[in-house]
């Protein structure tokens, strides 16, 4: 029979080839982090944030307000909705969250962390949510260009974690997301699924539902030329860019003839290529 001593040196040893305890992902030393679940859950620390302030997005307004108004409610404490952001492309929808997020820091340093969880990873939502629950800081969890295809059985997960199950949204946390999709999937999908089921009323619904888990629902429009010109003036203003303003508008006009559509990104598109050209330097 083995000794006692025997026996503790094997305990030691065995010890010591086991692999140390995984440390819970904090949200110390940053403002903002990344989200990888795999192969240990992990938060990433962002140390700058590519954000544009909020007062060079134009042509939103309404948008800015609602979402602003939300996520500074949510920053001192209050309660605040889970936000849908909606719609054509290229107008601002994910600088909009990025920027209110910095406005909320910058009324409370510290006070709202930002987490971007990529769309393939949002099946593991909950897991970061309990993650989170026990954090002491205000979370806003972030997932851009959010939709759903055919056969993805992700949104379950999705529409459980916002307004169901036994837990619940944790109190410090809220979760945006953006979408080109009004309803996350596209409509055959919904289509699709309602020809397929024995109620079909009851298939819709229950795609159709997961847009109304969020409190918030914010839409964007394609934008007209004069909000176009708004977009270009203020980046113009902003880069500091030496031009006079008839030109300027000129050769905006110009550029969107030549991509094809006008939005937001394709003003800041444009007013790059234009400081570009002017050798006016912008900062990284």
């Amino acid at each position: 029979m083995m000794n006692d001593a025997l026996l503790t040196r094997i305990a030691e040893a065995l010890e010591r080839m086991a692999p140390a305890a995984h440390a819970a992902p904090r949200l110390d030393g940053a403002d903002a982090f990344i989200w990888h679940p795999a192969p240990l859950p992990r938060l990433a620390p962002v140390r700058r944030v590519s954000a544009v302030d909020i007062a060079l997005l134009q042509g939103v307004e309404a948008q800015k307000r609602l979402l602003l108004e939300n996520t500074l409610r949510f920053a001192r404490g209050l309660p605040a909705n889970n936000a849908m952001l909606w719609g054509a492309r290229g107008m601002g929808k994910s600088s909009l969250v990025k920027a209110a997020h910095a406005e909320a820091n910058r009324g409370g340093p510290g006070s709202l962390a930002l987490i971007e969880i990529a769309r393939e990873d949002i099946v593991t939502l909950p897991e970061l949510l309990e993650v989170l629950r026990e954090q002491p800081r205000r979370v806003l969890v972030f997932c851009d260009d959010l939709s759903f295809e055919r056969e993805d059985a992700d949104y379950k997960a999705l529409k459980s974690v916002l307004d169901g199950g036994i837990a619940g949204r944790p109190p410090n946390v809220v979760f945006y997301a953006t979408s080109n999709r009004r309803h996350l999937m596209p409509r055959d999908m919904i289509e699709n699924e309602g020809q397929r089921a024995i109620h079909a009323s009851e298939s819709v619904e229950e795609k159709v539902s997961l847009s109304d888990r969020f409190g918030l629902w914010i839409g964007f429009h394609n934008c007209d030329q004069t909000t176009y010109f708004a977009m270009v003036e203020g980046y113009a203003r902003a880069l500091g860019l030496p031009i006079e303003r008839e030109a300027l508008l000129a050769r905006a006009k110009e550029w969107t003839i030549t991509r094809g559509s006008r939005s937001g990104r394709v003003a800041w598109q444009f007013a790059l290529d234009m400081a570009g050209e002017l050798g006016v330097k912008v900062g990284a």
